[in-house]
């Protein structure tokens, strides 16, 4: 049966307990969690108990992990590896460091990162709104599409320079803890890394265990918004992703729904998928059980799973 795994961002929030978060996502007839970026130190021993027990597997954990002491809200962007500010990258190296060792703890084979992103104006916030009125093709859309990409042109590649330091000195902890860091494609234009940074970045960086995350429902977002043809890209750089997130996404730009609710062309995903890859479900915290459940049938009938593969097709 298809291994999937549901994000604890789900459930954590109501729980004053790990196993009671746990015992809520074993309900779903799941044994795989990924422990979600507000997962707060109290829930932690009931967690580890119940991977001792061997009840659940923890197969990914969502940078920053435990929620950092002292941070004012839990949020996967509180630092970014690619930030113009040394200081933040300094602390961003620092957390997510201490992740990578959390997650070796519970036995994850994957941290997803977020990069961070561009430090231009959030034009994409914008664009969403003109799409979702139907502007999508028009003269002004176009325009502000074209202004977004130049400021980012500008100011990028220092950027990637700075996510390229900070992944240097994230390569001995990958190495020590034996789990993969995994940088999440992003929604926005400014997000950083774009699909075509991202495979430049995993040129330099696989060999050292830096990967890539595919999340289902960001990928069509830029795809609605008219950054990128995704399942071309994902076809690409598929020999480099450690997993994905699964969601659906009513267009042009709300995601986190349970497939089938939304527009995601899932059928389409399912070579991708018999891949040997992590896959996560990662619904809005306030998503009814019902259609967590029915996403789950759904899957695992669209994708009939029963061996993975790895990216060259062969059998594992």
């Amino acid at each position: 049966m298809i291994p999937l795994a549901i994000s604890t961002r789900w459930n954590a929030g109501r729980h004053a307990s790990g196993e009671a978060m746990l015992e809520e996502i074993l309900a779903l007839g799941l044994d795989r969690a990924e422990l979600g970026y507000d997962l707060r130190a109290e829930l932690i021993p009931g967690v580890k108990a119940m991977v001792a027990a061997k009840a659940i597997r923890i197969d990914s954990v969502h940078n920053f992990c435990p929620v950092p002491i002292g941070a004012p809200r839990p949020h996967p962007e509180l630092y970014t590896p690619a930030s113009v500010d040394r200081r933040e990258r300094e602390y961003a190296v620092t957390h997510i460091s201490r992740t990578l060792r959390f997650a070796a703890e519970v036995g994850a084979r994957v941290v997803v990162c977020h990069s961070g992103n561009v430090d231009m104006p959030k034009h994409s916030f914008d664009l969403v709104r003109m799409a979702s009125r139907g502007e999508q093709f028009t003269e002004t859309y176009e325009n502000l599409k074209l202004k977004a990409q130049i400021a980012r042109d500008k100011k990028a590649p220092r950027q990637i320079d700075y996510l390229a330091e900070s992944l240097e000195k994230l390569i001995p902890v990958v190495k020590e803890t034996g789990v993969q860091l995994a940088l999440e494609n992003l929604p926005t234009w400014e997000a950083i890394p774009t699909e075509l940074e991202a495979e430049k970045l995993m040129k330099r960086f696989h060999a050292a265990g830096i990967r890539l995350w595919w999340d289902i429902g960001h990928a069509q977002i830029r795809e609605n918004l008219g950054f990128i043809n995704a399942s071309r890209w994902l076809r690409r750089l598929a020999p480099f992703i450690a997993g994905m997130h699964v969601h659906d996404v009513v267009p042009p730009g709300q995601d986190h729904v349970m497939p089938p609710i939304g527009k995601v062309d899932f059928p389409a995903l399912a070579e991708i998928a018999r891949m040997d890859m992590v896959r996560v479900l990662e619904p809005a915290p306030d998503t009814a059980t019902d259609q967590i459940v029915r996403a789950i049938e759904y899957l695992r009938a669209t994708w009939t799973l029963t061996e993975p593969k790895t990216p060259s097709g062969e059998k594992k």
